[in-house]
Order: C-alpha cells, then structure tokens, then sequence
C-alpha cells in the first residue's frame, strides 16, 4: 500500500525488495580475466536476462548467486543475507530450495518418461507414479506447454525444445523465490527458441517469481524477460538494452 499524499505530489516510488543482490564482485575461474560483477539487483517479481556471459562464465556466476562459491572480492546478499554468512551446510541447502534452476547440468533421466520426470520434484520414486502425483505432473507438463502426445515419451527420444521445457517444469514445481535459467537455447533448434521464450516469460510471470535468464541469444532474451542487460566483461558493468 502506498503512503497517503497530497494533492498534486508524485507517487511514492515503490521499492522491491532485492532477492539477489551483487556489489563489487570478483571471481577467477580459468578464464584470461576474472568475472567481474559491478553491481547487480534483481527483485521479487522481476524477470532479468543477462547476455555476454560465455557458458564458464555463467556456471561461476549461478554458482555465486547460490551460495555455492564464495566471491574473491565483493558481496553478495541472497535473500537479504550475505552469502559468506551461510556456513552450515544445512543452511544452505534450505536456502537452495527457494531456487528453481533451468540448466543443463540439472541431470534428466534419460530412459524414463516426460511424465515421470516431471514427478521426480513430488516424489523419488521412478516407477510409473500413482495417480495424485501423475496428475501433478501433467499439470507441469501443461503448464510449460508440451504437447500431450509427448507426455509418455521417453526423453532420449526428445529434441532440444522439450528437454528445456521438462527442466522448467521441474525447476518450478516446488514454487521456488527465484529462477535462474542457464543457457537455455545451446542445443535448441532456431526454430523454436521464441516459442521457448514466450513459455519461461508466461511460466515466471503466472507464478510471480523472479528469473535471471543468462543466454547469448539475444532474440532469446529479448521475449523471455522484462529487463535485457548486456556484461561488459572488462569492467563488470551492466548496460540496459532497449530493444
């Protein structure tokens, strides 16, 4: 709710709370230069693709917004909290909850089913699930739009499209505080990466959750999110794209 106002006064401006936030980050990883973060917010609700972040670069940087790796300089507050503050490794693994992440290094069982993957998020089991949790599964299936004649289709058997839409659906299904997507369209055919945009933009946005997006499609990022920021990878400074 906004604060009361006089006539004539502008809105109040109003402040999202930051779910992630980086400041003076810097972090080796291999490359000839270090990753460099000079400052980066992002918000609940907020949608947020990233472009100029090669593949080692984006795993160092999902890698530090999860707590996972420390940064060599500089602060990163995740949900409020600095991460070098998340010692316990207990801790940490209920903060990884409230992250939904779409990556390939996010294994999917190959011989079984879209469906039974989908499943695995409500239970271990991977034999054919009862039917409470198939329906929860088809619902995910749905809601990521994959087609019902694939519902039973193992995923070795799936092309590049589907693979990423079962990670998404995965990735949200226990309705994490944030999304991040990790080179989503590497292995996805032209022809579908708009309509694979348009499904991580309407999923994060029915679901009111935060993304950060990290492509180097720029079509990609342009209809998947809300904000399009572009790395300067020498100074760590982010531009704003208006495309």
């Amino acid at each position: 709710m906004e604060p009361r106002r006089g006539r004539g006064e502008p809105p109040a401006r109003v402040v999202t709370a930051a779910l992630v936030e980086l400041a003076g980050v810097s972090k080796e990883y291999g490359a000839l230069r270090p990753l460099r973060i000079e400052h980066l917010s992002v918000g609940e609700g907020e949608n947020v693709a990233l472009v100029g972040l090669d593949l080692p670069a984006a795993e160092t940087l999902i890698n530090l917004i999860t707590g996972a790796t420390l940064p060599d300089r500089g602060q990163i507050r995740l949900f409020g909290r600095p991460t070098d503050e998340i010692t316990h490794a207990s801790d940490w693994l209920s903060t990884l909850d409230r992250f939904g992440i779409v990556s390939d290094r996010a294994a999917l069982l190959e011989g079984l089913t879209v469906v039974q993957n989908l499943a695995l998020p409500f239970s271990l089991e991977i034999e054919p699930p009862n039917d409470e949790i198939r329906r929860r599964a088809i619902d995910l299936a749905r809601e990521v739009e994959i087609e019902d004649a694939l519902w039973d289709a193992r995923i070795a058997d799936l092309e590049g499209s589907t693979r990423v839409r079962v990670r998404l659906g995965r990735a949200v299904a226990l309705e994490p505080s944030l999304l991040l997507v990790e080179h989503p369209t590497a292995a996805v055919a032209a022809a579908d990466i708009l309509d694979l945009g348009q499904t991580v933009r309407k999923v994060a946005e029915r679901r009111r959750i935060a993304a950060i997006i990290l492509t180097a499609d720029r079509r990609f990022a342009a209809i998947a999110a809300s904000r399009v920021l572009t790395l300067a990878p020498a100074s760590g400074r982010f531009r704003r794209e208006d495309w």
